[in-house]
């Protein structure tokens, strides 16, 4: 059975919750049996209407928190359109939940071939393949394509498709969620005006 965690507390969170997120997720990764780094992307779409998929979380500091994707797929495309995001992180081992919500930039080129060159080749093959969110005809038409990039690359080395790259969240607010008996949860939220500002962090009714 999974410890009883303390109660959360905004005196004892710290002053950045970034770093405070680092214990959390540290603490998730020893007991959550699958991808601690999971995370919930919300974005808008041109209608207004909301789009929420789970990618998996590759990097974060004090800039922001760092996903990988196909540009063109339907999230690459809003969040390209919008410049603003929404990530959920849910560990249910730990009844965690920590939301963010913010702006967002392009990664750099430089991050983003470092990350694409620790992929398995596999992975880098499918970038190519995959027209990610497009519909396809069949599954066979997808397995075509990864053969056909298979031969075209052979055994020597696969580039980085100009269409896929790497979002930054920087957030704006970051709250920390802590299941409490009979829903009386703990509710930290740490919010700033503006990306150069500093945090200020109060108690939410849960």
């Amino acid at each position: 059975m999974t410890e009883q965690p303390l109660r959360l507390d905004e005196t004892t969170v710290g002053p950045d919750p970034v770093a405070f997120f680092a214990g959390w997720l540290e603490e998730a990764e020893e007991s959550e049996p699958n991808d601690a780094i999971a995370l919930a992307l919300a974005s808008v779409d041109e209608a207004g209407m909301p789009d929420v998929r789970m990618v998996l979380l590759k990097g974060f500091d004090a800039r922001g928190f760092v996903f990988y994707t196909n540009f063109e797929s339907a999230k690459g495309r809003q969040i390209l359109a919008t410049g603003k995001a929404a990530m959920c992180f849910h560990w249910k081992s730990r009844r965690r939940q920590v939301r963010l919500r913010g702006t967002t930039e392009v990664v750099t080129d430089a991050e983003a071939d470092a990350y694409y060159a620790s992929r398995p080749r596999g992975s880098r093959i499918g970038a190519w393949a995959s027209k990610q969110s497009r519909r396809l005809e069949s599954r066979q038409q997808l397995v075509d394509a990864v053969e056909r990039y298979e031969a075209e690359f052979g055994d020597g080395e696969i580039p980085r498709p100009a269409h896929w790259s790497g979002f930054r969240l920087m957030p704006l607010s970051i709250e920390f969620w802590q299941d409490g008996a009979f829903r009386l949860h703990d509710r930290i939220a740490f919010t700033r005006e503006r990306l150069d500002a500093a945090w200020t962090v109060g108690r939410l009714s849960p």
